[in-house]
């Protein structure tokens, strides 16, 4: 209750104090007016993966410690799902009590860190205007995009626009991949891992030359000058905690393997198109995503070569007992494997799917000697 508020409260505040910017008037600050970005650590849900990205701004003298937020969304959202499957789900900015803000992440056990903006006074002054222009305007909500909209690159867009320069750009190596980058957030979430290796397409196999993520930020904004001098202040830790993953009996590699290896060695013509089911119903999936969605990282997917939809026609010839083509379509499937294996040998994710593209093997190979038309012996 005391929370909720606190934030009506503060909302109160800055409506009324929006007046002021509306008549050509910015809010009043004093020259002790200090805006920091925060970096918030990883958590366990799946939002929460690869940390979060926030601007505080304090000043002291007239009792100010806001933190901006564009990383809001609202489950309430009429087709939630739906719409964050197409990529047309709208996130927006939102202001809260600093004190809130970092209750709420000592409550969930997640590290923040901050790094104040050694800027001029007149520029901190004129993104404190900006950030509140924003949260009371219609520009206080954006298009999620994965990559290219997020709550961190949505806040080196209003630091940048308001240096007016592309002072904050990415720092270190820009040629390792999207992909790369993304894959060891998921360690200890193994079907998360496998899940998002296996949906995204060749987007995230592009060079990670944008700041995407809040640690990515982070190290950037260490290493960036601006006016002959670093940016920001080094790194304060607020809160340090580290990461605890929860033990899952089911969410690990184990179970994945014991699943393929069940299947590799049932030898048997029911678990055989099960399992050919099951991918190429993901492989359906994948096919209705890609085009349905906005989301450039689920086009262009490859790994239906794997998951292919023309394995669920394999099937199908299969129960109709056509023999000639269910060889044909099981040949054309190892074909499929080969090319994808050879695809992936440079990809980060070859591994986690290795075991899968055994399995599929070993049982497509299975098909194909069951319809393989004998050849005949003459003596």
């Amino acid at each position: 209750m005391k929370k909720v508020f606190l934030q009506k409260t503060l909302f109160s505040i800055l409506l009324v104090l929006s007046c002021c910017v509306g008549f050509g008037q910015d809010i009043p600050v004093s020259k002790d007016l200090k805006v920091s970005i925060l970096t918030c650590g990883l958590g366990n849900e799946t939002y929460s993966y690869f940390g979060h990205t926030a601007i505080r701004v304090t000043d002291t003298t007239n009792h100010i410690d806001i933190v901006y937020n564009y990383g809001a969304f609202d489950f309430r959202t009429p087709n939630f799902v739906a719409k964050f499957a197409k990529g047309d789900l709208q996130y927006f900015v939102t202001a809260h009590a600093y004190v809130d803000f970092i209750n709420d992440y000592n409550n969930e056990k997640r590290s923040v860190y901050e790094q104040e903006l050694l800027i001029p006074i007149n520029l901190k002054q004129e993104l404190f205007s900006n950030l509140n222009r924003t949260l009371l305007s219609e520009d206080r909500y954006y298009t999620y995009k994965f990559i290219d909209k997020n709550c961190t690159s949505m806040v080196v867009d209003i630091i940048n626009k308001t240096l007016k320069s592309n002072a904050i750009v990415k720092k270190g190596d820009t040629t390792i991949t999207y992909r790369s980058i993304l894959f060891p957030y998921f360690d200890r979430h193994f079907y998360e891992k496998l899940g998002t290796s296996i949906i995204f397409g060749t987007k995230v196999d592009q060079p990670g030359t944008k700041i995407f993520l809040p640690f990515e930020l982070k190290n950037s904004l260490e290493q960036i000058n601006f006016q002959n001098h670093p940016l920001t202040s080094k790194s304060k830790t607020i809160l340090n905690f580290e990461k605890e993953t929860p033990f899952s009996w089911w969410n690990n590699l184990y179970t994945y393997l014991f699943i393929l290896a069940f299947v590799a060695v049932a030898k048997n013509k029911i678990v055989d198109k099960s399992y050919l089911f099951v991918l190429s119903l993901i492989g359906i999936f994948f096919i209705i995503v890609g085009f349905y969605s906005l989301h450039q990282e689920l086009a262009m997917n490859y790994n239906v070569l794997l998951f292919s939809p023309f394995l669920l026609i394999l099937i199908l010839l299969s129960l109709i007992k056509n023999k000639k083509w269910t060889y044909r379509f099981a040949v054309l499937h190892l074909l499929f494997l080969v090319v994808y294996f050879l695809f992936m040998i440079n990809k980060v994710h070859l591994l986690i799917v290795l075991p899968m593209i055994i399995t599929s093997g070993i049982v497509l190979v299975r098909v194909a000697l069951r319809n393989k038309k004998p050849i005949p012996i003459i003596i």
